[in-house]
C-alpha cells in the first residue's frame, strides 16, 4: 500500500512536489483556506513554544496576544497606532505563519487552487486537460503583498478592469471574463494582502473593499463576474488620519473584525533593545543588514584590526549615553512643544544613535585613532536626527525645531545626570530632591541608584553620619549640596575652580588624550565621575567627566558658551556679571 504524503511532508520534500494535477491528487495534498492555514500553523507554533513574531520588542503582553487572537478567530484586522510603532513590520511578519509553498495552476494570474479553480481560464483548461493540468508551487514569501494607500489609487489598481487591448488581440467580447485585467487584490488570491495607511484611500475606493471583506468576492465594473477570493486582509492606520487626512468609512470599519492598538516602548529597556536591533551601529556590517547583525554588542561599533588603517573605527557608546538617547524620545513624548497627536517615532532614537556613532567615528578618523568613545558633545551635535522627525505645535514652531531638539537633548542629559549623580541643587536638611528613577516604567534605573546609594553611604561614614540622601531638617546636608560642608560636597571643588577664574574650552574634534587631559585638570571632576560612574578606560572616564560638567550646566551651576564645533564652560556668576555689564 502506497504511503500518502501529508501536506507537511510534501512541504518538507520539494523534490516530491507534484507537477500535474494528477500527481497532486496522488500525493494526498489537501488544500485549506488561507485563514485556516494561518490559524493551524499559529497553533503549531504556540504548542511548540516558538516565537511567533521575532523582533517585535515590547509587544509580548499587549499587541502580539491581540494579533494571535484575531488570527485564531479567522479575523481580518487593522493595526491602529502612531507612526514608528512597527505596524508594517508586524504585518510583514505574518507570512511566517503560511505554509512553505502551495500548489497553483501554472500560469494563472489568480494563483488558482488546481483542485478548485475559480477563474474562467483555469476552469476551461481544467476541463480540457484534466489530470494533465500543469501545477506550480507558490512560495510563502510571494504570498504576502501590500499596497500603500494614496489618493491616486483606483479601483482598477486594487480590483481590476476590462482590458480592451486584450479583448481586441484575442478577439473576445467585453462580456468574456478572460478580458479582465485583474488588480493586485485578486492577484493575491490565497495569500495575505495588506493596505498601509488605510484612511488615505478615497472613500469611493474603500467601498470597493466591502464585498471582499464580507462576501469574499469581487465584482468588475458592471459585468456579472464574481470571484470568490480566498484572502486574509490586514490594514494599518494612524489615529490622526481619522480626522486630518481622511477617514475610514463606517461600513468598512464595521467589516474589519478586530482593531488592535499599538504603542511606543513603555520602558527604557524596551527602547534600548529596539534601538540596538535597528540602528546601524556596527560599521563593519554593511548598511541595510537586518536584525541583530546591525547592532553592536556591548555598545561597540566596528570590529576591525586596529593595525590596519583601512579597517572600521571601533566606537564605544557608554551605557549611560544609550540611556540618554532613549530619554530624548521619552522627553519628546511628554513635551509641550511637540505635537503629541502626531507621535514621536521610534526612528528618532534609531537615527539619533546612528548620528551619535558617526560623530565619534568622524572624530577618530580626523585624529587618526582606531578607537573612539562617544561623548555628550556627540549627542548634542546629533540634533539633525531629531528636527525632521518631530511635529511641533504653534508654540514649538515659534521656538524653532533646532531649539526644541536641543531642549530635548538637555532634558535627557539632565535626567541621566540625576540618575547617577548626587543632587546638584539639594538644600540643607532636604531629602533627595530628585528621584533617581529612569524613564516611565523603569525601576532602579538599571542599578545606578544602588551604586549611588553605596557611594553616598561611604561618604557619609567616618564620624559625620548621614548619606547622600540626608536625614531630615536637623541632619547633615546631602552630599553635593552647596550648603554642605566643603569636605562633604561632591561638586564644591569643581565649582570653586570655576569661581577662581577657571575656564574649559572643549572642541568636538579633540583627540582622546587631549580631551582627557583638559578635563582631568579640573579639581575634583575625576573623583566625582569615577565614584558614581566607574569607567574601564580613560576615554570612557573623560566622557563621564564631560557629563558631570554638562549636568552642572543644566542645573545652572556652571555657565556654557556654545561655539561652532565646541563649547566653553565657565563660572556662572562671572557670566551673569558680564551679561549685566554688557
Amino acid at each position: 500500500m502506497n504511503h500518502e504524503l501529508s501536506p507537511h511532508e510534501v512541504r518538507l520534500k520539494p523534490h516530491s512536489r507534484a507537477g500535474t494535477l494528477g500527481a497532486l491528487k496522488a500525493s494526498g495534498w489537501k488544500s485549506r483556506p488561507v485563514k485556516q492555514e494561518l490559524r493551524e500553523n499559529l497553533i503549531d507554533k504556540l504548542r511548540r513554544g516558538e516565537s511567533v513574531f521575532p523582533g517585535l520588542i515590547g509587544y509580548d503582553r499587549t499587541v502580539v496576544p491581540q494579533v494571535q487572537k484575531a488570527i485564531l478567530s479567522g479575523h481580518d484586522f487593522i493595526l491602529l497606532g502612531l507612526r514608528g510603532q512597527a505596524k508594517t513590520r508586524l504585518l510583514r511578519a505574518l507570512p511566517a505563519l503560511l505554509d512553505d509553498a502551495v500548489p497553483v495552476v501554472a500560469g494563472c494570474e489568480l494563483n488558482d487552487d488546481p483542485l478548485a479553480p475559480i477563474c474562467a481560464a483555469c476552469r476551461r483548461r481544467h476541463a480540457e486537460m484534466g489530470d494533465d493540468l500543469p501545477v506550480a508551487w507558490w512560495p510563502r514569501e510571494e504570498r504576502y503583498r501590500e499596497k500603500l494607500a494614496t489618493p491616486d489609487v483606483t479601483v482598477a489598481d486594487l480590483i481590476g478592469d476590462i482590458d480592451p487591448i486584450k479583448a481586441a488581440t484575442r478577439k473576445l467580447s467585453f462580456a468574456d471574463p478572460e478580458v479582465i485585467h485583474y488588480g493586485i487584490i485578486p492577484r493575491t488570491n490565497r495569500g495575505i494582502f495588506a493596505i498601509n495607511e488605510l484612511p488615505d484611500l478615497q472613500a469611493r475606493i474603500q467601498v470597493g473593499l466591502l464585498n471582499i471583506l464580507e462576501e469574499g468576492d469581487v465584482q468588475i465594473r458592471g459585468f456579472p463576474v464574481r470571484l470568490p477570493l480566498d484572502l486574509a486582509l490586514v490594514f494599518s492606520a494612524n489615529p490622526e488620519d481619522y480626522t486630518n487626512r481622511g477617514s475610514i468609512i463606517t461600513p468598512l470599519r464595521d467589516r474589519i473584525s478586530s482593531q488592535i492598538l499599538t504603542h511606543y516602548p513603555r520602558t527604557l529597556a524596551e527602547g534600548r533593545a529596539i534601538t540596538a536591533q535597528e540602528a546601524w551601529v556596527d560599521r563593519s556590517v554593511p548598511q541595510g543588514a537586518g536584525g541583530e547583525a546591525r547592532g553592536a554588542a556591548g555598545g561597540v561599533a566596528g570590529s576591525g584590526d586596529a593595525g590596519d588603517a583601512r579597517d572600521t573605527v571601533v566606537v564605544t557608546v557608554p551605557e549611560w549615553l544609550k540611556d540618554a538617547v532613549e530619554d530624548v524620545a521619552f522627553a519628546a513624548r511628554a513635551n509641550e512643544f511637540v505635537d503629541q497627536n502626531s507621535g514621536v517615532s521610534a526612528r528618532v532614537t534609531i537615527a539619533l544613535m546612528e548620528n551619535l556613532v558617526s560623530g565619534a567615528e568622524r572624530r577618530a578618523i580626523l585624529a587618526h585613532e582606531s578607537h573612539a568613545v562617544a561623548r555628550v558633545a556627540d549627542l548634542v551635535a546629533a540634533t539633525p536626527a531629531i528636527t525632521g522627525k518631530i511635529e511641533l505645535v504653534y508654540e514649538g514652531e515659534r521656538e524653532g525645531p533646532a531649539a526644541v531638539a536641543l531642549h530635548l537633548v538637555g532634558h535627557a542629559l539632565k535626567t541621566v545626570f540625576a540618575r547617577h549623580f548626587p543632587d546638584a541643587l539639594a538644600v540643607t536638611g532636604r531629602s533627595d530632591a530628585r528621584p533617581r528613577g529612569g524613564a516611565p516604567g523603569d525601576s532602579a534605573a538599571g542599578g545606578s541608584s544602588e551604586r549611588g546609594g553605596r557611594a553616598g553611604a561611604e561618604r557619609g561614614s567616618g564620624g559625620k553620619g548621614g548619606s547622600a540622601k540626608g536625614r531630615g531638617p536637623d541632619g547633615p546636608a546631602p552630599s553635593g549640596s552647596l550648603d554642605a560642608p566643603e569636605e562633604d560636597s561632591a561638586y564644591k571643588p569643581i565649582l570653586r575652580w570655576f569661581r577662581k577664574g577657571g575656564t574649559l574650552d572643549l572642541s568636538d574634534e579633540l583627540p582622546a588624550r587631549e580631551f582627557f587631559a583638559l578635563l582631568d585638570a579640573v579639581p575634583g571632576l575625576r573623583d566625582v565621575a569615577d565614584r558614581h560612574l566607574p569607567s574601564k578606560t580613560d576615554e570612557e572616564l573623560a566622557a563621564v567627566m564631560e557629563l558631570v560638567l554638562e549636568g552642572l550646566y543644566l542645573n545652572s551651576l556652571v555657565a556654557k558658551d556654545e561655539l561652532i564645533g565646541g563649547r566653553i564652560y565657565k563660572d556662572v556668576f562671572d557670566d551673569m556679571a558680564k551679561s549685566l555689564r554688557d
